[in-house]
């Protein structure tokens, strides 16, 4: 495990020449600007490439950096990150369980909000329900947020959708014309891209910390998928028809998250359930809801002031909490 509070100095060499993007780089100049000696960004280059970034050295030109390898750790996301909370500390993992349970342990042990737990591959991570969500070593995006809003319980259920609209967002913005299926997972072409846990520790009065669990098939291709998956699942990649930078999008995803959280914090739901209605693939669909304790079929009205979903049944308005959703008919 790797985690991340400050920028060192491998991270800032690299982000000085990803900011130069094809143009050449001088190790004067980044002597210059990062107080080192040329010696040591000589060798913070070669550690560079050690860990698998390609950089062209030319004399009398200086540093290029060329390619970078396709990671989520901090050296490939920091220098990406415009956001003030989200991902300024992260915990970076070649392999875990759940990215949700180690999110968890460190919200008890009293990590801050914005904190990030990222990893290459889970082998046991979760959807809603207890479903597995399979995710293949460096093919996907999976990770967890904690927050810590300042929120009652009874609100903390707007945090879902708050996710599931910035989500939408930074999809739609790579390109892939995703909509949210009630209350939290992206469906393109009705085949599901994407999905979203939450999870949270309350008291009465207060919500201690959310955690945030976003998994995004970005670079899985068809046959990559659990064939009882490959009907129903798709990535990124496959929609767009070429591979998606995953660094560029998470950082994209975070940013996103940061801009809805902070809206939300500052003018309350109200623009989230707009939004959420806008990118809504449920509303004015017939559904079929599969909740613990019952049943019911309709058409899907609304969302309400609390995020509930609001179906139209032949006996009468039914407000639904959690459940499972399927949509029946076309539009």
């Amino acid at each position: 495990m790797i985690e991340s509070a400050r920028p060192g100095s491998e991270e800032l060499v690299l982000g000085f020449l990803a900011e130069a993007g094809d143009e050449f780089v001088s190790g004067e100049a980044i002597s210059d600007k990062l107080g080192l000696s040329r010696a040591a960004v000589w060798k913070h280059v070669d550690a560079l490439r050690a860990q698998g970034y390609r950089i062209d050295a030319v004399p009398a030109r200086g540093y290029r950096l060329m390619e970078i390898p396709d990671r989520l750790g901090e050296l490939e996301l920091r220098p990406l990150l415009n956001t003030h909370d989200l991902g300024q500390v992260l915990h970076w993992f070649e392999e875990v369980g759940s990215t949700n349970d180690i999110a968890k342990r460190l919200a008890d042990d009293g990590a801050a909000h914005g904190e990030v737990v990222v990893a290459e591959a889970q082998t046991a991570g979760r959807g809603r329900r207890g479903r597995v969500w399979a995710s293949p070593t460096g093919r996907n995006l999976t990770f967890s947020i904690i927050l810590r809003p300042d929120l009652p319980p009874s609100r903390a259920s707007e945090l879902t959708l708050v996710a599931s609209v910035a989500l939408c967002q930074a999809v739609r913005q790579a390109g892939v014309p995703a909509g949210i299926k009630w209350p939290n997972d992206l469906l393109v072409h009705g085949r599901k891209l994407a999905g979203i846990l939450t999870e949270l520790a309350a008291d009465p009065d207060r919500v201690q910390w959310v955690v945030l669990g976003i998994g995004v098939n970005v670079n899985v291709r068809a046959e990559e998928f659990p064939a009882e998956l490959r009907d129903i699942a798709t990535s990124l990649a496959m929609e767009r028809g070429e591979p998606v930078p995953r660094a560029l999008f998470a950082a994209a995803v975070l940013s996103s998250l940061e801009e809805w959280l902070d809206r939300h914090a500052e003018d309350g739901f109200p623009p989230v359930r707009e939004a959420w209605r806008a990118m809504s693939i449920t509303l004015g669909r017939e559904v079929r809801v599969r909740a613990s304790d019952r049943d019911l079929e309709g058409v899907a009205e609304d969302v309400d002031e609390a995020g509930a979903l609001l179906v139209r049944t032949p006996a009468g308005l039914e407000r639904v909490l959690a459940g499972d959703v399927e949509l029946l008919r076309p539009r």
